[in-house]
């Protein structure tokens, strides 16, 4: 089974649990109905700041909707591993980006920390949630938008932010950049 597929049913089932209808978590999100259908149907592999809205609109921790399998502490993420299981966001209005979750399988996890690949000209709309994030450069030079602002990371810049202000992370030319993400999500 697909990522996408995965992500969509679990979602679905944890609406369902919560006797929701796709609308109610629509209202709950701030997330289009269209867009949770679409996502639910496994069309769509939600960006990070879509899905942070649905699983808290869910009571639910990011990395629910993502993990197949528990891990003992420490978790290791090995280099090869993340090549391998790097999961391709399919949204709608962009070229895509690509992320994998460093911290897969552990259950009690406070924060969610991701390897992601901008791709080159992708822009995602400027967006907010609760909770905190820390993007380190690795490669290629990163754009953050963070309210009226924008700055630019070189590799081994870092920027820690509160993310209820409207904020987007782009690669800010016609080469993809390689960030580390960590988003601190309080429930």
């Amino acid at each position: 089974m697909a990522t996408g597929e995965k992500v969509g049913m679990r979602i679905k089932s944890y609406r369902e649990q919560l006797k929701m209808s796709p609308a109610d978590l629509a209202a709950h999100s701030g997330v289009d109905e269209a867009l949770i259908l679409a996502v639910e149907a496994g069309e769509v592999l939600p960006a990070l700041g879509i899905l942070t809205k649905l699983s808290r609109a869910l009571g639910q921790r990011l990395g629910t909707f993502m993990d197949d399998q528990f891990q003992p502490d420490p978790v290791i993420t090995r280099a090869s591993d993340v090549a391998a299981e790097t999961v391709t966001h399919t949204g709608r209005a962009r070229d895509g980006y690509t992320y994998h979750s460093l911290a897969r399988g552990k259950p009690d996890r406070h924060m969610e920390p991701f390897k992601i690949e901008l791709a080159p000209s992708a822009s995602e709309p400027l967006s907010s949630h609760e909770g905190e994030e820390l993007i380190i450069c690795i490669a290629g030079v990163v754009r953050i938008d963070y309210g009226t602002e924008s700055v630019l990371l070189n590799p081994g810049d870092t920027a820690y932010y509160n993310c209820v202000v409207k904020h987007r992370v782009c690669s800010a030319g016609d080469a993809p950049a390689t960030i580390y993400g960590i988003v601190f999500q309080p429930f």
